[in-house]
């Protein structure tokens, strides 16, 4: 892999300040809950993206990437979001997002910032929150912020719901901020409180493979903001602020107001926060080879509740657990992208043949499947 001081020194003739990375995230269970004010439980995965970066005299940004040709200019003092598009908003849209919080920007010098990615775009995994919170840790440390973590996550939801035009909860950054080895991120989405909780992967001998369906989905348009909207209408009919305030005993009541589809929407929210403690005691006591119910009944909830799943990705899960996977589920925001499957290493690869035969029986386009680790979340490489 190339170093980025190369590639940075190739774009703009000098070497950079540093290099800095965030990590995209698999959410192991807690789908749509986020931006509800539920409870989610992602990790940080082993594809990062990684951001040289290095000081000007004057006050404007430069952005290059690898994956693109180009420069995309803007100016630190008319940050707009109205005005951003494109990839540049996830990097640019962190910048307005600090300073519409009260971040000062006043004495910030200029940036030349030179971007790449590992982390596979359009599969669900997060890569856009991977790029908001690596260029989050760099300005943070080379503007002085002073901010945690957490708060430089709140700054990349911000950017992703006001830039980018995606109406996302705080899951994604919490993951790629607060990321820890072997260890999922249990975060309480209302007050905002998050734990690391250990999975013990390694020591069990189990792994997770990424099932990329490459079917490609565009969350700042389409079906996840008619899934938003719909939780919102059914929390609104039910007198709550967030569909956190409802439980599994309140359903019955639900359906009594609610119509057929908002009342399959609100199940899968309720249920699938039951789920997400259920896998964190389950986690405590028993140990991950004991998921597997609650990550079928998670895949069967989006598919047929909240109806974000697609064949590619139910295919995908059903084959997995059939060839001896202990649990599979589709992870993201749905309608394309990825399913997860939680496996013994020692059966992974023949459950990922199963997988690629089973949809070439269907003449579906062949997935894309690969292990993840749960890894460290954004740091300073260099």
């Amino acid at each position: 892999m190339t170093s980025m001081s190369d590639i940075f020194t190739a774009a703009y003739g000098r070497t950079p300040d540093g290099v800095w990375s965030a990590p995209g995230r698999v959410n192991l269970i807690g789908e749509h809950t986020d931006y509800n004010n539920g409870y989610v439980l992602p990790f940080a995965i082993d594809y990062r993206t990684r951001v040289a970066v290095a000081r000007r005299e004057d006050r404007e940004l430069h952005l290059r990437s690898t994956f693109t040709d180009g420069e995309v200019v803007a100016s630190l003092d008319s940050l707009d979001p109205a005005s951003m598009d494109g990839w540049s908003a996830y990097v640019l849209g962190v910048a307005w997002a600090a300073a519409d919080a009260g971040v000062s920007l006043e004495g910030a010098f200029g940036l030349d910032i030179v971007i790449d990615s590992q982390v596979p775009v359009g599969a669900g995994l997060s890569s856009s929150a991977a790029l908001e919170c690596a260029a989050g840790v760099a300005f943070n440390e080379l503007w002085d912020w002073g901010l945690t973590p957490l708060a430089l996550a709140r700054l990349g939801r911000v950017a992703e719901n006001s830039a980018v035009g995606a109406p996302t909860g705080l899951l994604d950054q919490a993951a790629s901020m607060l990321g820890q080895e072997d260890h999922v991120v249990f975060l309480d989405c209302l007050t905002e409180d998050a734990k690391p909780v250990p999975l013990h992967l390694r020591e069990e001998g189990l792994g997770i493979l990424v099932m990329n369906s490459n079917v490609n989905h565009d969350h700042a348009t389409g079906g996840y903001g008619d899934r938003f909207r719909s939780c919102e209408v059914g929390a609104g009919a039910l007198g709550v602020d967030s569909l956190r305030e409802i439980g599994v005993d309140d359903l019955d009541r639900a359906a009594t107001v609610l119509d057929a589809e908002t009342l399959r929407r609100v199940r899968h929210v309720v249920t699938e926060n039951e789920r997400v403690l259920a896998t964190v005691e389950t986690l405590r006591k028993d140990g991950p080879r004991a998921l597997g119910d609650l990550l079928n009944a998670s895949q069967v909830s989006m598919r047929d509740d909240f109806e974000i799943t697609v064949r590619e990705i139910d295919l995908a899960c059903d084959a997995a657990v059939a060839a001896g996977a202990i649990g599979a589920r589709m992870t993201g925001g749905g309608l394309g992208g990825s399913a997860i499957a939680l496996v013994p290493l020692s059966e992974a690869e023949a459950i990922a043949e199963a997988v690629r035969a089973v949809l070439a029986e269907h003449g579906l386009r062949e997935p894309t499947i690969f292990p993840v680790v749960p890894s460290q979340g954004a740091r300073r490489d260099v």
